[in-house]
């Protein structure tokens, strides 16, 4: 089976890679991949051929997906798995991009078991085994030009990498080398001293959405590890050290 996964595998590389000249094209205009060595940067090209060969991409609201559209995306989300490899990704076949922001409604409960209906205006979710989702205004975005810790596709692509156990916790697979009770120690006392911010009107250096769960905060962090490395090693180096050992990279020596 081993023999036939890399025989299969360099089959798409060799008759579907991503065209050079395409892909230098693209690329040169996305500061999170123009960071990169070049060797990583050859290794990025391979990986976002066989994210797209295995991906379905679908427009939303009669929207043309290009291949430079699959390229923007692919290549941003395989830099989170660089070191970690495509199967990070399994368990889910569809990305939807909407043309902009989309409307989720939503109904939820309250402590008096009263049930309200929400309507909410979103830029990118991920669903369990279903779809990333996407908003191709918010990736066109914040791909172009670097915004300090915001990255809609990061975002979403780290809860993939997070329901990868079982469940949105903030907790993705970790490799053997990596303590789970560490993990949970030094996220779990950074996301308690925000929520413990918050609380108390103090400034915080990172976005308060990551106060809103787990699951959020860790996504929060995986977007100010590639975007703002310096940022969240100075103010929570046990989570940016967590995040090192995990996707094994350290972006603040590519920025440096």
């Amino acid at each position: 089976m081993n023999f036939l996964t890399r025989y299969l595998t360099r089959r798409i590389l060799k008759k579907n890679a991503i065209p050079f000249k395409q892909w230098r094209d693209i690329t040169s205009r996305i500061p999170l991949v123009q960071f990169r060595t070049n060797k990583e940067k050859a290794r990025l090209r391979l990986l976002s051929t066989l994210f797209i060969h295995k991906k379905s991409f679908t427009g939303a609201h009669d929207l043309t997906i290009t291949m430079d559209m699959a390229i923007t995306i692919a290549c941003q989300a395989c830099i989170e798995i660089l070191y970690l490899g495509l199967n990070a990704f399994n368990g889910w076949i569809e990305i939807i991009i909407y043309p902009a922001a989309f409307v989720v409604q939503r109904e939820t409960m309250d402590e008096n078991g009263i049930v309200h209906k929400q309507v909410n205006n979103l830029s990118g979710e991920s669903w369990g085994k279903g779809p990333v989702i996407l908003s191709w205004e918010d990736v066109e975005k914040d791909s172009y030009s670097l915004h300090s810790g915001h990255n809609i596709i990061i975002h979403e692509f780290a809860h993939k990498l997070d329901i990868l156990s079982g469940r949105a916790n903030g907790q993705p697979p970790l490799p053997p080398n990596m303590s789970k009770e560490k993990w949970s120690e030094y996220l779990g006392k950074a996301y308690e001293r925000l929520v413990s911010k918050i609380n108390h009107h103090e400034h915080t250096y990172i976005n308060n959405y990551a106060a809103t769960n787990s699951a959020e905060f860790y996504a929060v962090c995986c977007e100010y590890f590639f975007t703002a490395p310096h940022s969240l090693k100075q103010h929570s180096p046990d989570v940016y050290g967590q995040l090192q050992a995990y996707f094994r990279q350290n972006p603040i020596e590519l920025w440096d």
